[in-house]
């Protein structure tokens, strides 16, 4: 390590710090951000990274949860924590205007049945498929601390809790290998209407390929995964944007039924 170096982790921690004293700030005050100095800006994924962190450590949250997702099959895996006061039970009432923008998705999300953690890393997919306790139905809020959302820089949304406002868990059922993760039939509605028309799919493909990434990139920055943490992986129906107060109801065959009113 070169006499620099210290010197610039540290100023890459004060800016982290900055940054998530800003989007905590918008947070509490209900108040999106449209511009942000250029240099509080993340240069890459690992400064969004530490910004996430950051941000909890502000909001004074351990962690409820995890989001995990990709854009494509083969495509780069990105996450973040959640704030355990952001992850709800299955039938949650939430103020509408809680969220700048309300952006609703029907997910997968597993729940595990063993303890990770760093003095056992790196870990197997194998091992982390085999820790899956049970898995469930979820709806992910879906927001932004950007008033221009989601005409935003992507690691400002990364940094940003990769836009996360809240997720809702259903009832869980054993883990079973079987079930169709690549087509599952899915209905989501909202106040009893369709939201949802089509084949569901996770652009991921199998979600299941995103979950050792996930545990090996928390246990890599010192973190530990408890039995029971929940890990949600990206919509099956696309992102939809209820225009009133109402309850949206997701259900994904072979999965106990999600439900969220948005009041």
């Amino acid at each position: 390590m070169t006499a620099r170096e210290p010197q610039a982790q540290a100023a890459a921690a004060d800016r982290a710090a900055l940054l998530a004293r800003v989007f905590v700030d918008a947070r509490v005050r209900h108040a999106p951000l449209d511009t942000l100095p250029h240099d509080v800006q993340p240069a890459n994924a690992e400064d969004a990274y530490a910004v996430q962190f950051a941000t909890l450590d502000a909001m004074r949250a351990s962690i409820g949860g995890w989001k995990v997702g990709a854009k494509s099959p083969t495509g780069p895996i990105q996450g973040s924590p959640l704030p355990a006061a952001c992850v709800h039970r299955s039938g949650v009432d939430l103020p509408r205007g809680a969220f700048h923008q309300a952006g609703l998705e029907l997910e997968v999300a597993f729940a595990l049945g063993r303890r990770f953690d760093p003095a056992g890393a790196p870990y197997s997919d194998e091992q982390v498929l085999g820790a899956i306790e049970s898995m469930h139905a979820a709806i992910e809020v879906v927001t932004s601390r950007f008033s221009g959302w989601p005409h935003v820089d992507k690691l400002w949304q990364l940094a940003d809790l990769q836009n996360h406002g809240a997720l809702i868990v259903g009832e869980g059922v054993p883990y079973d290998s079987r079930f169709p993760f690549l087509v599952p039939a899915a209905s989501f509605t909202f106040d009893g209407a369709p939201v949802f028309d089509g084949a569901s799919a996770n652009p991921a493909g199998d979600p299941r390929r995103l979950l050792g990434w996930l545990i090996n990139h928390g246990v890599s920055r010192g973190l530990t995964f408890e039995p029971g943490t929940v890990l949600t992986t990206g919509s099956y129906t696309g992102m939809v944007f209820p225009e009133k107060r109402g309850v949206a109801l997701g259900v994904i065959d072979g999965l106990p039924p999600v439900q969220l009113t948005l009041g």
